[in-house]
Protein backbone atom coordinates (compact mmCIF):
# COMPACT_ATOMS: atom_id res chain seq x y z
CA UNK A 1 0.00 0.00 0.00
CA UNK A 2 2.97 2.36 1.01
CA UNK A 3 4.49 2.03 -2.67
CA UNK A 4 0.86 2.70 -4.27
CA UNK A 5 1.09 5.86 -2.62
CA UNK A 6 4.41 7.22 -2.99
CA UNK A 7 4.07 6.06 -6.66
CA UNK A 8 0.46 8.65 -7.12
CA UNK A 9 2.71 11.01 -4.95
CA UNK A 10 5.47 10.86 -7.41
CA UNK A 11 2.96 10.99 -10.28
CA UNK A 12 1.27 13.49 -9.36
CA UNK A 13 4.49 15.50 -8.76
CA UNK A 14 5.33 15.10 -12.30
CA UNK A 15 2.14 15.68 -13.80
CA UNK A 16 2.23 19.33 -11.92
CA UNK A 17 5.95 19.96 -13.39
CA UNK A 18 4.86 18.91 -17.23
CA UNK A 19 2.41 21.43 -16.50
CA UNK A 20 4.22 24.00 -15.35
CA UNK A 21 6.51 23.62 -18.86
CA UNK A 22 9.17 22.01 -16.99
CA UNK A 23 11.64 20.02 -19.85
CA UNK A 24 9.63 16.56 -19.21
CA UNK A 25 12.62 14.09 -19.81
CA UNK A 26 14.40 14.98 -16.93
CA UNK A 27 11.43 15.52 -14.57
CA UNK A 28 11.35 11.77 -15.38
CA UNK A 29 14.47 11.09 -14.81
CA UNK A 30 14.52 12.74 -11.73
CA UNK A 31 11.45 11.38 -10.16
CA UNK A 32 12.58 7.61 -11.52
CA UNK A 33 15.26 8.67 -9.13
CA UNK A 34 13.06 9.07 -6.04
CA UNK A 35 11.12 5.60 -6.67
CA UNK A 36 14.25 3.64 -7.04
CA UNK A 37 15.66 5.58 -3.87
CA UNK A 38 12.26 4.78 -2.13
CA UNK A 39 12.63 1.31 -3.15
CA UNK A 40 16.33 1.08 -2.64
CA UNK A 41 15.20 2.00 1.73
CA UNK A 42 12.76 -1.14 1.13
CA UNK A 43 15.16 -3.49 0.24
CA UNK A 44 15.49 -3.54 -3.52
CA UNK A 45 18.24 -1.96 -4.84
CA UNK A 46 18.32 -0.78 -8.28
CA UNK A 47 20.61 -3.08 -10.56
CA UNK A 48 21.17 -6.55 -9.59
CA UNK A 49 24.42 -7.64 -7.74
CA UNK A 50 26.42 -8.78 -10.61
CA UNK A 51 25.90 -5.45 -12.30
CA UNK A 52 26.55 -3.56 -8.99
CA UNK A 53 28.90 -0.99 -8.88
CA UNK A 54 28.96 -1.67 -5.07
CA UNK A 55 28.59 1.93 -4.51
CA UNK A 56 24.70 2.84 -4.28
CA UNK A 57 24.91 6.35 -6.02
CA UNK A 58 26.55 4.76 -8.87
CA UNK A 59 24.40 1.96 -9.17
CA UNK A 60 21.34 4.95 -9.52
CA UNK A 61 23.33 6.43 -12.81
CA UNK A 62 24.25 2.34 -13.63
CA UNK A 63 20.51 1.43 -13.69
CA UNK A 64 20.42 4.94 -16.07
CA UNK A 65 23.50 3.32 -18.25
CA UNK A 66 21.89 -0.04 -18.61
CA UNK A 67 18.56 1.31 -20.35
CA UNK A 68 20.48 3.07 -22.37
CA UNK A 69 22.98 0.80 -23.75
CA UNK A 70 20.14 -1.29 -24.32
CA UNK A 71 17.38 1.16 -26.09
CA UNK A 72 19.90 2.67 -28.19
CA UNK A 73 21.16 0.62 -30.81
CA UNK A 74 18.10 -0.51 -31.52
CA UNK A 75 14.74 0.67 -31.07
CA UNK A 76 16.58 4.34 -30.31
CA UNK A 77 18.26 3.89 -33.56
CA UNK A 78 15.02 2.80 -35.36
CA UNK A 79 13.81 6.32 -34.15
CA UNK A 80 16.43 8.16 -35.69
CA UNK A 81 16.91 6.80 -38.89
CA UNK A 82 12.91 7.53 -39.20
CA UNK A 83 13.27 10.70 -38.39
CA UNK A 84 15.94 11.11 -40.50
CA UNK A 85 14.01 10.10 -43.67
CA UNK A 86 11.07 12.15 -42.32
CA UNK A 87 13.55 15.57 -42.50
CA UNK A 88 15.02 14.13 -45.59
CA UNK A 89 11.60 14.05 -47.36
CA UNK A 90 10.55 17.39 -46.19
CA UNK A 91 13.76 18.86 -47.04
CA UNK A 92 13.34 17.79 -50.92
CA UNK A 93 9.51 18.38 -51.35
CA UNK A 94 8.49 14.63 -51.19
CA UNK A 95 6.06 15.31 -48.46
CA UNK A 96 4.37 18.47 -49.46
CA UNK A 97 4.00 16.29 -52.76
CA UNK A 98 2.27 13.14 -51.32
CA UNK A 99 -0.06 15.52 -49.58
CA UNK A 100 -0.74 17.67 -52.74
CA UNK A 101 -1.41 13.78 -54.25
CA UNK A 102 -3.98 13.03 -51.63
CA UNK A 103 -5.51 16.22 -51.05
CA UNK A 104 -5.76 16.73 -54.87
CA UNK A 105 -9.17 14.16 -55.16
CA UNK A 106 -10.90 16.42 -52.19
CA UNK A 107 -11.88 19.05 -54.15
CA UNK A 108 -14.35 17.19 -55.89
CA UNK A 109 -16.36 16.79 -52.71
CA UNK A 110 -19.09 19.64 -52.21
CA UNK A 111 -20.95 18.71 -49.08
CA UNK A 112 -18.82 19.91 -46.39
CA UNK A 113 -19.32 17.33 -43.68
CA UNK A 114 -18.87 14.68 -46.30
CA UNK A 115 -15.11 16.37 -46.76
CA UNK A 116 -14.50 16.66 -43.02
CA UNK A 117 -15.03 12.90 -42.94
CA UNK A 118 -13.16 11.89 -45.70
CA UNK A 119 -10.35 14.32 -44.47
CA UNK A 120 -9.93 12.59 -41.81
CA UNK A 121 -9.65 9.80 -43.88
CA UNK A 122 -7.06 10.45 -46.07
CA UNK A 123 -5.00 12.93 -42.99
CA UNK A 124 -4.85 9.60 -41.32
CA UNK A 125 -3.61 7.12 -44.07
CA UNK A 126 -1.05 10.41 -44.62
CA UNK A 127 0.38 9.92 -41.29
CA UNK A 128 1.76 6.09 -41.90
CA UNK A 129 4.23 8.00 -43.85
CA UNK A 130 4.69 11.49 -42.02
CA UNK A 131 4.78 10.52 -38.50
CA UNK A 132 5.00 13.77 -36.58
CA UNK A 133 1.62 14.48 -35.70
CA UNK A 134 2.67 18.56 -35.11
CA UNK A 135 4.33 18.16 -38.79
CA UNK A 136 1.38 16.54 -40.27
CA UNK A 137 -1.09 18.96 -38.66
CA UNK A 138 1.33 21.78 -40.44
CA UNK A 139 1.02 20.39 -44.16
CA UNK A 140 -3.04 19.96 -43.72
CA UNK A 141 -3.93 23.18 -42.15
CA UNK A 142 -1.53 25.04 -45.31
CA UNK A 143 -3.29 22.81 -47.65
CA UNK A 144 -6.55 21.42 -46.77
CA UNK A 145 -8.05 24.18 -44.35
CA UNK A 146 -8.37 26.71 -47.02
CA UNK A 147 -10.84 24.85 -48.78
CA UNK A 148 -12.66 23.27 -46.41
CA UNK A 149 -13.34 26.56 -45.05
CA UNK A 150 -13.93 27.90 -48.77
CA UNK A 151 -16.89 24.99 -48.31
CA UNK A 152 -18.62 26.20 -45.38
CA UNK A 153 -16.71 24.40 -42.67
CA UNK A 154 -16.44 26.56 -39.38
CA UNK A 155 -12.59 27.07 -38.81
CA UNK A 156 -13.50 25.31 -35.48
CA UNK A 157 -14.45 21.70 -37.24
CA UNK A 158 -12.14 22.04 -39.78
CA UNK A 159 -9.11 22.64 -37.33
CA UNK A 160 -10.84 19.73 -35.03
CA UNK A 161 -10.70 17.04 -37.59
CA UNK A 162 -7.10 18.07 -39.00
CA UNK A 163 -5.71 18.50 -35.39
CA UNK A 164 -6.81 14.53 -35.17
CA UNK A 165 -5.83 13.00 -38.31
CA UNK A 166 -2.79 11.89 -36.35
CA UNK A 167 -4.80 10.29 -33.62
CA UNK A 168 -3.41 6.98 -34.23
CA UNK A 169 0.09 5.55 -33.86
CA UNK A 170 0.69 3.29 -36.75
CA UNK A 171 2.44 1.96 -38.89
CA UNK A 172 6.37 1.15 -38.72
CA UNK A 173 7.24 4.32 -38.52
CA UNK A 174 5.75 4.94 -34.91
CA UNK A 175 7.98 4.79 -32.41
CA UNK A 176 4.93 3.58 -29.86
CA UNK A 177 4.55 0.55 -32.35
CA UNK A 178 7.79 -0.08 -32.52
CA UNK A 179 7.87 -0.57 -29.00
CA UNK A 180 4.56 -2.75 -28.68
CA UNK A 181 6.16 -4.88 -31.13
CA UNK A 182 8.95 -5.18 -28.76
CA UNK A 183 7.36 -6.04 -26.46
CA UNK A 184 5.28 -8.70 -27.74
CA UNK A 185 9.06 -9.95 -29.00
CA UNK A 186 8.07 -9.65 -33.32
CA UNK A 187 8.42 -8.02 -35.99
CA UNK A 188 7.05 -4.08 -36.34
CA UNK A 189 5.39 -5.17 -39.95
CA UNK A 190 3.86 -8.37 -38.50
CA UNK A 191 2.65 -6.31 -35.26
CA UNK A 192 1.33 -3.33 -38.37
CA UNK A 193 -0.94 -6.05 -40.25
CA UNK A 194 -1.68 -8.50 -38.00
CA UNK A 195 -2.95 -7.25 -34.73
CA UNK A 196 -2.83 -3.30 -35.53
CA UNK A 197 -5.32 -3.10 -39.00
CA UNK A 198 -8.02 -4.87 -37.95
CA UNK A 199 -8.48 -2.18 -34.89
CA UNK A 200 -7.45 0.85 -36.41
CA UNK A 201 -9.89 -0.06 -39.50
CA UNK A 202 -12.73 0.03 -36.80
CA UNK A 203 -11.27 2.84 -35.31
CA UNK A 204 -10.91 5.11 -38.26
CA UNK A 205 -14.64 4.07 -39.56
CA UNK A 206 -15.28 5.52 -35.87
CA UNK A 207 -13.52 8.91 -36.16
CA UNK A 208 -14.94 9.46 -39.63
CA UNK A 209 -18.16 9.01 -38.82
CA UNK A 210 -17.95 10.48 -35.62
CA UNK A 211 -16.51 13.90 -37.06
CA UNK A 212 -19.50 14.32 -39.32
CA UNK A 213 -22.24 13.90 -36.92
CA UNK A 214 -20.43 15.52 -34.04
CA UNK A 215 -18.91 18.66 -36.04
CA UNK A 216 -22.29 19.25 -37.88
CA UNK A 217 -23.90 19.69 -33.99
CA UNK A 218 -21.58 21.62 -32.64
CA UNK A 219 -21.40 24.16 -35.62
CA UNK A 220 -25.55 23.68 -35.86
CA UNK A 221 -25.31 24.48 -31.94
CA UNK A 222 -23.26 27.30 -32.32
CA UNK A 223 -25.38 29.10 -35.54
CA UNK A 224 -28.55 28.59 -33.14
CA UNK A 225 -26.64 30.30 -30.38
CA UNK A 226 -25.79 33.21 -32.63
CA UNK A 227 -22.01 32.64 -33.09
CA UNK A 228 -21.88 31.62 -36.45
CA UNK A 229 -18.67 32.72 -37.78
CA UNK A 230 -19.29 35.63 -40.35
CA UNK A 231 -19.12 35.20 -43.97
CA UNK A 232 -15.88 37.61 -44.69
CA UNK A 233 -14.29 37.89 -48.03
CA UNK A 234 -11.03 36.04 -47.75
CA UNK A 235 -7.91 38.21 -48.56
CA UNK A 236 -6.92 35.50 -51.75
CA UNK A 237 -8.79 32.87 -53.46
CA UNK A 238 -8.37 29.29 -52.09
CA UNK A 239 -6.38 27.81 -55.34
CA UNK A 240 -3.73 30.85 -54.61
CA UNK A 241 -3.81 29.92 -51.29
CA UNK A 242 -3.27 26.05 -51.87
CA UNK A 243 -1.17 27.49 -54.68
CA UNK A 244 0.81 28.75 -52.26
CA UNK A 245 0.86 25.80 -49.23
CA UNK A 246 2.59 23.69 -52.12
CA UNK A 247 5.76 26.12 -53.05
CA UNK A 248 8.64 23.93 -52.51
CA UNK A 249 6.77 20.60 -53.11
CA UNK A 250 8.92 18.02 -55.41
CA UNK A 251 7.43 16.63 -58.82
CA UNK A 252 4.90 14.38 -58.61
CA UNK A 253 6.32 11.13 -58.86
CA UNK A 254 8.19 12.24 -55.64
CA UNK A 255 5.51 11.38 -54.15
CA UNK A 256 6.68 7.75 -54.19
CA UNK A 257 9.61 8.39 -52.06
CA UNK A 258 7.89 8.56 -48.70
CA UNK A 259 6.12 5.37 -49.73
CA UNK A 260 9.24 3.46 -49.91
CA UNK A 261 10.26 2.36 -46.28
CA UNK A 262 6.51 0.72 -45.71
CA UNK A 263 6.87 -0.97 -49.25
CA UNK A 264 10.23 -2.46 -48.94
CA UNK A 265 9.54 -4.02 -45.22
CA UNK A 266 5.73 -5.10 -46.21
CA UNK A 267 7.23 -7.07 -49.47
CA UNK A 268 10.50 -8.34 -47.48
CA UNK A 269 8.78 -9.44 -44.48
CA UNK A 270 7.61 -13.07 -43.55
CA UNK A 271 3.75 -12.61 -44.80
CA UNK A 272 5.00 -11.77 -48.29
CA UNK A 273 8.47 -12.87 -49.56
CA UNK A 274 10.86 -14.23 -46.14
CA UNK A 275 13.55 -15.45 -49.33
CA UNK A 276 15.36 -11.98 -48.30
CA UNK A 277 16.09 -10.66 -44.80
CA UNK A 278 15.25 -6.96 -44.55
CA UNK A 279 15.41 -5.02 -41.21
CA UNK A 280 13.96 -1.55 -40.04
CA UNK A 281 17.06 0.09 -40.25
CA UNK A 282 18.46 -1.24 -43.52
CA UNK A 283 14.97 -0.74 -45.47
CA UNK A 284 15.49 3.16 -44.22
CA UNK A 285 19.04 3.26 -45.40
CA UNK A 286 18.01 1.92 -48.68
CA UNK A 287 15.19 4.33 -49.16
CA UNK A 288 17.09 7.11 -48.38
CA UNK A 289 19.44 5.86 -51.23
CA UNK A 290 17.27 5.35 -53.75
CA UNK A 291 15.73 9.17 -52.96
CA UNK A 292 19.04 10.24 -53.23
CA UNK A 293 19.31 8.67 -56.66
CA UNK A 294 16.31 9.89 -57.56
CA UNK A 295 16.68 13.54 -56.13
CA UNK A 296 19.71 13.77 -58.05
CA UNK A 297 18.51 12.26 -61.40
CA UNK A 298 15.56 14.56 -61.43
CA UNK A 299 17.63 18.24 -60.05
CA UNK A 300 20.89 17.09 -62.10
CA UNK A 301 22.47 18.65 -59.46
CA UNK A 302 24.83 16.89 -57.65
CA UNK A 303 25.93 19.48 -55.24
CA UNK A 304 22.44 20.48 -54.05
CA UNK A 305 21.62 16.48 -54.06
CA UNK A 306 24.24 16.07 -51.95
CA UNK A 307 23.96 18.94 -49.57
CA UNK A 308 19.92 17.60 -49.11
CA UNK A 309 21.00 14.57 -47.29
CA UNK A 310 22.16 16.63 -44.44
CA UNK A 311 18.73 16.70 -43.70
CA UNK A 312 19.01 13.29 -42.62
CA UNK A 313 21.67 13.87 -39.87
CA UNK A 314 19.82 16.80 -38.30
CA UNK A 315 16.56 14.86 -38.29
CA UNK A 316 18.51 12.04 -36.40
CA UNK A 317 19.79 14.41 -33.86
CA UNK A 318 16.51 16.35 -33.32
CA UNK A 319 14.83 13.68 -32.59
CA UNK A 320 17.39 12.37 -29.58
CA UNK A 321 16.96 15.52 -28.07
CA UNK A 322 12.90 15.30 -28.59
CA UNK A 323 12.05 11.63 -28.50
CA UNK A 324 14.80 8.92 -27.96
CA UNK A 325 16.34 11.25 -24.56
CA UNK A 326 12.76 11.26 -23.26
CA UNK A 327 12.00 7.25 -24.57
CA UNK A 328 15.20 6.21 -21.83
CA UNK A 329 14.15 8.61 -18.97
CA UNK A 330 10.73 7.44 -19.26
CA UNK A 331 12.02 4.08 -19.05
CA UNK A 332 13.83 4.55 -15.96
CA UNK A 333 10.63 6.13 -14.48
CA UNK A 334 8.76 3.24 -15.29
CA UNK A 335 11.83 1.22 -13.82
CA UNK A 336 11.46 3.04 -10.45
CA UNK A 337 7.95 2.08 -10.76
CA UNK A 338 8.58 -1.54 -11.03
CA UNK A 339 10.50 -1.37 -7.93
CA UNK A 340 8.58 0.35 -5.96
CA UNK A 341 6.00 -2.27 -6.24
CA UNK A 342 3.44 0.24 -5.90
CA UNK A 343 1.47 -0.23 -9.86
CA UNK A 344 2.55 -3.80 -9.89
CA UNK A 345 0.33 -4.30 -6.45
CA UNK A 346 -2.53 -2.95 -8.53
CA UNK A 347 -1.72 -5.61 -11.52
CA UNK A 348 -2.08 -8.15 -8.85
CA UNK A 349 -5.73 -7.35 -7.60
CA UNK A 350 -7.01 -6.69 -10.51
CA UNK A 351 -5.44 -10.47 -11.36
CA UNK A 352 -7.42 -11.68 -8.19
CA UNK A 353 -10.57 -10.48 -9.41
CA UNK A 354 -11.26 -14.35 -11.37
CA UNK A 355 -13.38 -13.49 -14.81
CA UNK A 356 -13.50 -10.07 -14.46
CA UNK A 357 -9.91 -9.40 -13.77
CA UNK A 358 -9.21 -9.37 -17.86
CA UNK A 359 -11.34 -6.15 -17.99
CA UNK A 360 -10.35 -4.50 -14.70
CA UNK A 361 -6.58 -5.09 -16.12
CA UNK A 362 -7.50 -3.48 -19.51
CA UNK A 363 -9.72 -0.56 -17.45
CA UNK A 364 -6.27 0.14 -15.11
CA UNK A 365 -3.97 0.22 -17.56
CA UNK A 366 -5.97 2.34 -20.70
CA UNK A 367 -7.10 4.37 -17.77
CA UNK A 368 -3.60 5.04 -16.78
CA UNK A 369 -2.47 5.48 -20.66
CA UNK A 370 -5.01 8.02 -21.15
CA UNK A 371 -4.38 10.15 -18.06
CA UNK A 372 -0.59 10.05 -18.44
CA UNK A 373 -0.91 10.79 -21.89
CA UNK A 374 -3.59 13.93 -21.26
CA UNK A 375 -1.37 15.23 -18.14
CA UNK A 376 2.09 15.04 -19.95
CA UNK A 377 0.75 16.26 -23.99
CA UNK A 378 2.96 13.36 -25.28
CA UNK A 379 1.77 9.91 -26.28
CA UNK A 380 5.64 8.82 -26.29
CA UNK A 381 6.40 9.78 -22.98
CA UNK A 382 3.12 8.27 -21.67
CA UNK A 383 3.54 4.83 -23.47
CA UNK A 384 7.08 4.33 -23.04
CA UNK A 385 6.96 5.24 -19.26
CA UNK A 386 3.95 2.57 -18.76
CA UNK A 387 4.55 -0.08 -21.76
CA UNK A 388 6.76 -2.01 -19.32
CA UNK A 389 3.78 -3.11 -17.24
CA UNK A 390 2.25 -4.97 -19.99
CA UNK A 391 3.48 -8.01 -20.50
CA UNK A 392 3.42 -8.62 -16.80
CA UNK A 393 -0.13 -7.73 -16.58
CA UNK A 394 -1.37 -9.65 -19.30
CA UNK A 395 0.52 -12.52 -18.14
CA UNK A 396 -1.29 -12.24 -14.18
CA UNK A 397 -5.02 -12.88 -16.09
CA UNK A 398 -3.47 -15.34 -18.67
CA UNK A 399 -4.40 -13.55 -21.42
CA UNK A 400 -2.45 -12.96 -25.19
CA UNK A 401 -0.11 -9.67 -24.39
CA UNK A 402 -1.55 -8.22 -27.77
CA UNK A 403 -4.79 -7.67 -25.99
CA UNK A 404 -3.77 -5.59 -23.77
CA UNK A 405 -0.74 -4.39 -25.64
CA UNK A 406 -2.90 -2.87 -28.66
CA UNK A 407 -5.51 -0.97 -27.23
CA UNK A 408 -3.84 0.64 -24.22
CA UNK A 409 -0.78 1.95 -27.49
CA UNK A 410 -3.84 3.36 -29.38
CA UNK A 411 -5.33 5.29 -26.67
CA UNK A 412 -1.94 7.34 -26.08
CA UNK A 413 -2.40 8.61 -29.45
CA UNK A 414 -5.86 9.32 -29.18
CA UNK A 415 -5.87 10.38 -25.56
CA UNK A 416 -3.19 13.34 -26.85
CA UNK A 417 -5.58 14.28 -29.17
CA UNK A 418 -7.62 15.26 -25.92
CA UNK A 419 -4.82 17.26 -24.84
CA UNK A 420 -4.84 20.54 -24.64
CA UNK A 421 -1.24 21.23 -24.27
CA UNK A 422 -0.12 18.69 -26.95
CA UNK A 423 1.30 20.12 -29.76
CA UNK A 424 -0.45 19.21 -32.77
CA UNK A 425 -3.33 20.53 -30.74
CA UNK A 426 -1.51 23.97 -29.90
CA UNK A 427 -0.30 24.30 -33.49
CA UNK A 428 -3.60 23.64 -35.05
CA UNK A 429 -5.40 25.79 -32.82
CA UNK A 430 -3.16 28.48 -33.46
CA UNK A 431 -3.20 28.86 -36.75
CA UNK A 432 -7.01 28.92 -36.75
CA UNK A 433 -7.31 31.49 -34.58
CA UNK A 434 -8.86 29.36 -31.66
CA UNK A 435 -7.67 28.47 -27.87
CA UNK A 436 -6.22 24.91 -27.41
CA UNK A 437 -9.37 24.35 -25.31
CA UNK A 438 -12.26 25.31 -27.52
CA UNK A 439 -10.25 23.01 -30.22
CA UNK A 440 -10.37 20.23 -27.59
CA UNK A 441 -14.00 20.53 -26.91
CA UNK A 442 -14.35 19.97 -30.32
CA UNK A 443 -12.28 16.63 -30.95
CA UNK A 444 -12.65 15.08 -27.10
CA UNK A 445 -16.07 13.43 -27.83
CA UNK A 446 -14.84 12.12 -31.27
CA UNK A 447 -11.98 10.58 -29.21
CA UNK A 448 -13.93 9.15 -26.73
CA UNK A 449 -15.68 7.24 -28.90
CA UNK A 450 -12.59 6.09 -30.64
CA UNK A 451 -11.79 5.04 -27.26
CA UNK A 452 -14.47 2.95 -27.23
CA UNK A 453 -14.17 1.52 -30.65
CA UNK A 454 -10.68 0.79 -29.96
CA UNK A 455 -11.64 -1.57 -26.60
CA UNK A 456 -14.40 -3.12 -28.73
CA UNK A 457 -12.97 -4.08 -32.15
CA UNK A 458 -9.69 -5.59 -29.57
CA UNK A 459 -11.53 -7.68 -27.98
CA UNK A 460 -13.40 -8.70 -30.99
CA UNK A 461 -10.20 -9.16 -33.20
CA UNK A 462 -7.04 -9.81 -31.13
Amino acid sequence: MLGILITLLVIAGVAYCVLKNYYPPIILLLAGFVMLICAALNGTMPVADAKSTHFFGFDLAEAFTNLMKGRLPGLGLNIMLIAGFSVYMDRIGASKALVKLCVKPLSAIRSPYVLLAVTYVVGQFMALFINSAVGLGLLLMASIYPLLIALGVSRASAAAVIGSTCCLDLGPSSSNAMRAADLLGTDVVTYFVQSQIPVALCVIATVAVGHFFIQRWFDRKAQHAGEAESAEAPAESTDERLKKAFEGAGPVHYALLPVLPLVLLIVFSPMVYDGIKLSLQTGLIVSIIIAFVVDFITRRSFRESTKNTQAVFEGMGKVFTSTVGLICCAELFALGMNKLGGISTLISMAASMESAGVWVMLLIMLTIMVVATVVTGSGNAAFFAFSPLLPEAAASVGINAAILAVPVQLSAGIARTMCPIAGVIIAVSGIAGLSPFELVRRTAPVMILALIMNVAASAIFL
